[in-house]
């Protein structure tokens, strides 16, 4: 999967920090904006404990987790939508990306500069947000104008037209195309229209250390999950700094760490999984053998183009999947069992994927 989910925020708020925990691949990090002017693209593992389990019960000679791309794209800052700080370039990153997770800062530190002098996690989202909207308002604005003058006898071009015309007053407003209730129809425009406050966010609020064990505690966190519940979004609260330190123990070492600090996994883990959900991403397995693998796939992916993720052969040649849940290995605790309970289905070429599938596809080239 090619998919990415792009970390935004202001400058100075722990996004390259967040990134660097995430991937660990070393993004710049400077306390002055703008340190990050080229977006950084990292790929990161999935957490799966369904993985663990598989393996226990169906050994193979390795184990391989899926992934998906972060994107560490730089700050922006009020003004963006007219080229302020190299608005316009920063905007097209945001642009490339399919799911935008919102870094906002959630803690108070004398030492690192806030572009507003002030921490106030809701009215930093608020900046991102009004630049997004001002920027997808000034698009939508100049293609009215360019639809318009071809709508005579064109079908095609009043339906463009009709969702522009219902998208330009939520802008105005300083609203979101994804809060717009859209039909089947209206939703396949708006997808070609590339507008930035129509993708899924993701809010993260960079708390500090000592609410780690408990963010839901912390009066930061409380503002920016309530903004978040009022948008129908979702927040989670990470201690980047602390959650980078993490990243680079041991495994005992971090498990150490995390009992110190009264927090049961990392919370990177709710994070890289939160983002690979926003993303509409699900995982099915395949099992035993040379390896035991988790293979991403975007929902109501059907069994001949999930097949197609492994090797193109395997889609162009499909015959059949061979499909038991996870949940029915899990809980009868073997595939013999799975198979005596039966449980164990053949699914032709209509089969739409489900989350925890574990497959063994059948195919003749």
């Amino acid at each position: 999967m090619s998919l990415t989910a792009g970390i935004v925020g202001l400058p100075n708020v722990g996004k390259s920090t967040l990134f660097n925990a995430i991937t660990k691949a070393g993004a710049e990090m400077a306390n002055y904006p703008f340190a990050t002017i080229n977006p950084n693209v990292g790929m990161v593992e999935v957490p799966d404990k369904r993985l663990d389990r598989i393996q226990e019960l169906i050994p193979a000679k390795k184990v391989v987790p899926t992934t998906f791309e972060f994107t560490d794209i730089a700050g922006i800052v009020k003004g963006a939508s007219k080229g302020e700080g190299l608005g316009n370039k920063f905007l097209e990153n945001i642009r490339q990306v399919d799911a935008i997770v919102h870094v906002v800062r959630a803690f108070d530190d004398d030492n690192i500069t806030h572009v507003t002098n002030k921490v106030d996690p809701v009215a930093d989202i608020d900046t991102i947000n009004l630049e997004l909207s001002l920027a997808d308002l000034d698009a939508v604005t100049k293609r009215i104008g360019k639809v318009t003058r071809a709508t005579k006898g064109s079908e095609e071009a009043q339906a463009e037209l009709d969702v522009l015309n219902k998208i330009k007053p939520v802008l105005e407003a300083g609203g979101a195309v994804r809060e717009i209730d859209f039909d089947e129809e209206e939703q396949k425009i708006v997808k070609g229209l590339f507008l930035l406050t129509s993708k899924p966010v993701l809010y993260v609020a960079n708390i500090s250390e000592d609410s780690m064990s408990d963010p839901e505690a912390d009066h930061y966190f409380q503002a920016v999950q309530k903004y978040a519940n009022d948008h129908n979004a979702e927040a989670i609260g990470i201690a980047a700094e602390s959650e980078e330190e993490i990243a680079e123990l041991d495994d005992a070492d971090k498990q150490e760490f995390l009992e110190a600090a009264g927090v049961e996994e990392p919370g990177l883990d709710k994070l890289i999984q939160a983002a690979y959900k926003l993303l509409n991403l699900e995982t099915f397995f395949t099992a035993g053998g040379k390896e035991t693998r988790a293979w991403t796939f975007l929902k109501g992916t059907k069994a001949p183009q999930a097949a197609g993720i492994i090797h193109s052969d395997f889609e162009r040649g499909f015959i059949r999947a061979e499909v038991m849940a996870f949940s029915d290995l899990d809980k009868l605790g073997s595939e013999a069992a799975v198979k005596e309970a039966g449980k164990l289905r053949v699914e032709g070429k209509d089969y739409v994927m489900q989350d925890g599938d574990i497959v063994n596809f059948r195919f003749n080239v």
